[in-house]
C-alpha cells in the first residue's frame, strides 16, 4: 500500500510539470486528479486517501454504492468526492443519487438521462437548492462500442441541460478518446475535438470557456491532455497498478 502513495506523488509531480507546458490561456486553473478506483480494494482507496487524494472515480453503479457505504470509508474518508465515470442506465439513477459524497456524474449522454437525473435529484439532495454536478460525455472517436453523444448533438444537449434541467449544474465536457494514440503523430484528435466542442458551446451559448471543464486524459495520456488544456484527468493504473479482473456474477 505504501507504493500507492509513491505513485500518487509521481503522478502529481507529472501533472504539475505538464501544467507548466500549457498555453497561457489554460493556466487559470490547477488540473484535478481523479483516482480511478474501479475494481480496486477498500484498502487501496484508504491508502490513496491517507496520501491526500480526495477525488475518486468509479465505473460501475453497484461497486460505487458498495464502496461509498463501506464503514471504513465512511469513517476515515469524510472528504471523499465520488465521480461516476461509467455508463449510467436510467433504472439505476435512484441508486447512484443516494451515494454519500457524490460529486459529479461525468457521463450524461442524452436528453432522457439528463431529464431523469433532473427530476430525481430533489429527493436526494442534502441541502436546499443544491444542484447535481454533471458533464456531457462526447464520443469524439465515434467508435460504436463507446458511450457518449455524437459530436453534432453536443450543442443541443448542453443547451437542454442548462435551459431545462434546473436541478443540474453543467460543469463541462468529457471524452474517453481512442486507446493507444501515438502523440508522435501530433495532438490527440479526440482531445482537439473536445476543445473545439467547448469553443462552439462557449460561442453559441455565451458561456465563458473558463466555466466549461474538460475531462480528458487517463493513465497513458494524462500529461498530454493537460498540456492541451484538460482540467480533469482520470488516472487509475498509474496510481494503483494493474487493475484486478472483474468477477463475473
Amino acid at each position: 500500500m505504501a507504493e500507492i502513495a509513491v505513485n500518487l506523488r509521481s503522478v502529481r509531480d507529472k501533472i504539475l510539470y505538464a501544467a507548466t507546458k500549457r498555453e497561457s490561456k489554460h493556466r487559470y486553473f490547477e488540473p484535478r486528479l481523479v483516482a480511478v478506483s474501479k475494481l480496486q480494494s477498500t484498502e487501496s482507496i484508504l491508502s490513496a486517501y491517507e496520501a491526500g487524494q480526495r477525488h475518486f472515480g468509479e465505473n460501475y453503479v453497484n461497486e460505487l454504492i458498495e464502496k461509498a457505504l463501506n464503514p471504513q470509508i465512511l469513517e476515515k474518508c469524510k472528504e471523499i468526492q465520488w465521480h461516476f465515470i461509467g455508463n449510467l442506465q436510467r433504472n439505476k439513477i435512484n441508486k447512484i443519487l443516494n451515494v454519500p459524497n457524490l460529486y459529479i456524474i461525468e457521463t450524461v449522454s442524452n436528453d432522457k438521462l439528463a431529464d431523469v437525473l433532473n427530476n430525481s435529484w430533489p429527493r436526494f439532495r442534502k441541502s436546499d437548492n443544491s444542484k447535481l454536478n454533471v458533464m456531457v460525455q462526447i464520443n469524439t472517436s465515434q467508435e460504436k462500442e463507446k458511450n457518449g453523444c455524437d459530436i453534432i448533438q453536443v450543442l443541443s444537449l448542453v443547451k437542454h441541460v442548462i435551459n431545462n434541467c434546473h436541478n443540474l449544474k453543467f460543469m463541462g465536457l468529457m471524452t474517453i478518446g481512442m486507446f493507444g494514440y501515438n502523440i508522435a503523430n501530433g495532438p490527440n484528435p479526440d482531445f482537439v475535438c473536445l476543445i473545439k466542442c467547448r469553443e462552439k458551446i462557449s460561442d453559441e451559448l455565451g458561456i465563458d470557456m473558463k466555466n466549461v471543464e474538460l475531462s480528458m486524459g487517463m493513465s497513458s495520456d494524462y500529461e498530454h491532455a493537460i498540456e492541451l488544456g484538460s482540467t480533469n484527468v482520470r488516472v487509475g493504473t498509474a496510481i494503483f497498478g494493474d487493475r484486478p479482473q472483474k468477477n463475473i456474477l
